[in-house]
């Protein structure tokens, strides 16, 4: 035989058999997938966070942990992961990316969406109509397009906030009128109270009532009261009564009217309370300033801004509960050894019916602490895992 054909010969052979050889090792690998011996990719972890945001949207940014329980990464490549954010029911955003490929343990994608402000709106109707509360929910999804088999990953928060609790008081504050015409007080209010109407999809109303008292020997008519909303400096509405009321000498009456926020303008605050500028990261100071205009037995009238009515309250929410952020900036893997879940959050992982994991059950509550700030106080049961869950 030639001495170049048996080289070729040679050559051939082992080509053959190192394509033979791939060939067994794709087909171990793809046979004990299928069998079930190696595992699906699943999401272990969704942290989100907020990032620039414009008159217009709200960029999210987004780390996703997929995890591989395999020792190889190899075959991997028609990972497709998705998630959804939503807020009370209302999809608020969505994304995904396809043909990720992840090594092995926990691989971290850094993703972004755009939130459109002009969601906000629905959003604040579905957060007042639901008693000042809003459940986030994250779902995400790991889907392997060689298994056509996906693993489902949830992620529940719940937010609570107080704009009014604050301005129910059983404070007595004198009127003072500043004016020639009557000496001062000419009334006290001895009693406010507020809540909300009946929302709608243009305007969220508050039911307010005062307790007006009378130390005069005649009585005072109060023909008009006014008030002003803002959120952040953003105007949010203002008005007047279309009726007025007469507080007879010596005597006690309560007047009630309704103040309105306008649900146009929330994708303005929204943009505020996001700002860090303003007062802080997801911060807002909602201010309600009210004036009256009395009639007095002359037949004079005075406009008196009601000073001592000012409502000012704080409100501060953590939306995603970004204290348990995940980014470093780059994938890497974890092994997820660390445990606990700080924050009002459940998370269920499935793999579309075949499996079913609750979580570590950890769990947070969400609660006002009574003082009248506005302010939530978050209970941690466990220890803090940086948002990932133990695997």
């Amino acid at each position: 035989m030639d001495p170049s054909d048996a080289v070729s010969a040679l050559v051939g052979s082992k080509l053959k058999i190192a394509l033979l050889g791939l060939l067994v090792v794709g087909g171990a690998v793809g046979g004990a997938f299928a069998l079930g011996i190696l595992g699906v990719p699943s999401v272990a972890a969704v942290d989100n966070t907020f990032g620039n945001v414009t008159n217009e949207t709200t960029e999210i940014e987004t780390d996703l942990v997929v995890s591989n329980p395999n020792p190889v990464g190899v075959g991997l490549d028609g990972v497709s992961v998705n998630y959804t954010v939503s807020m009370n029911d209302i999809e608020m955003a969505q994304g995904g990316r396809e043909g990720v490929r992840v090594g092995t343990g926990n691989s971290t994608l850094a993703l972004e969406t755009q939130l459109r402000n002009d969601g906000i709106p629905p959003w604040w109707v579905s957060h007042v109509r639901n008693g000042e509360r809003t459940t986030l929910d994250i779902d995400a999804t790991a889907t392997s397009d060689r298994l056509g088999r996906g693993v489902d990953f949830s992620r529940s928060r719940e937010i609570e906030t107080d704009l009014l609790g604050a301005f129910n008081s059983d404070e007595t504050r004198p009127v003072n009128a500043d004016s020639p015409l009557a000496s001062d007080p000419v009334l006290y209010v001895n009693e406010t109270r507020g809540e909300w109407g009946s929302v709608s999809e243009s305007e969220t109303p508050i039911d307010m009532a005062f307790t007006v008292y009378n130390p005069n020997f005649e009585p005072y008519a109060v023909t008009e009261i006014g008030y002003d909303i803002t959120m952040n400096g953003v105007e949010m509405g203002s008005g007047q009564t279309e009726e007025g009321y007469v507080i007879p000498s010596e005597s006690t009456e309560t007047i009630e009217f309704t103040t309105a926020l306008q649900n146009r303008h929330l994708d303005d605050w929204w943009v505020t309370h996001l700002d860090e500028d303003v007062r802080g990261h997801q911060v807002t100071g909602l201010r309600i300033e009210f004036y009256a205009v009395i009639e007095f037995p002359s037949g004079e009238e005075v406009t008196v801004p009601l000073d001592s009515l000012t409502y000012e309250e704080t409100i501060e929410t953590d939306i995603f509960g970004e204290g348990e952020d995940v980014r470093d900036g780059s994938d890497s893997s974890d092994d997820g050894s660390d445990s606990g879940d700080d924050g009002d959050e459940t998370d269920d992982t499935s793999d579309g019916g075949d499996e079913t994991d609750d979580g570590d059950g950890s769990t947070e509550n969400d609660t006002d602490d009574g003082s009248g700030d506005g302010t939530e106080n978050e209970t941690d049961d466990g220890d803090d895992d940086d948002g990932v869950l133990p695997l």
